[in-house]
């Protein structure tokens, strides 16, 4: 379960994430490869507009791959450090939270319904347990 993790426009150590990317897989039993990309707003925003069509940018995106490869998830630095000062806790914190959120997208989890919404949080609290993170009040 290889993990390749990259940045684009942010100076964060990446080490930490891709170790906890590794944990995250192991746990899900999970043995497919793990992209991630960490970048800026900007960056974000291009992708959000051009395989959402929504403008601007987002916190966390996932893109579904296939036959031997989980995906990619991409998380924006600068949204996730508004987000962890409005939830009163770290970066890294939100980032662990992001990378959960994710990763379940990419193995199938979804929160259009409101059953679906509860059983995606049930198991981000799971995951986030797994890191050693107390989740209430975080997904």
């Amino acid at each position: 379960m290889p993990v390749a993790i990259r940045k684009e426009g942010t100076k964060l150590r990446i080490g930490p994430l891709r170790n906890d990317a590794l944990r995250l897989l192991k746990a899900l039993g999970v043995r497919d490869e793990l992209s991630i990309l960490i970048c800026d707003d900007q960056r974000i925003a291009e992708l959000n507009a051009m395989w959402r069509q929504k403008p601007g940018p987002t916190d966390v995106l996932s893109f579904p791959m296939g036959q031997g490869l989980l995906g990619d998830v991409v998380i924006s630095v600068e949204t996730a450090q508004l987000q962890a000062d409005e939830a009163g806790h770290s970066l890294d914190v939100e980032l662990r939270v992001l990378l959960v959120h994710g990763l379940l997208h990419l193995c199938g989890h979804d929160h259009h319904t409101p059953d679906e919404d509860a059983a995606m949080a049930a198991t981000e609290a799971q995951l986030l347990a797994v890191l050693g993170i107390n989740a209430p009040g975080l997904v």
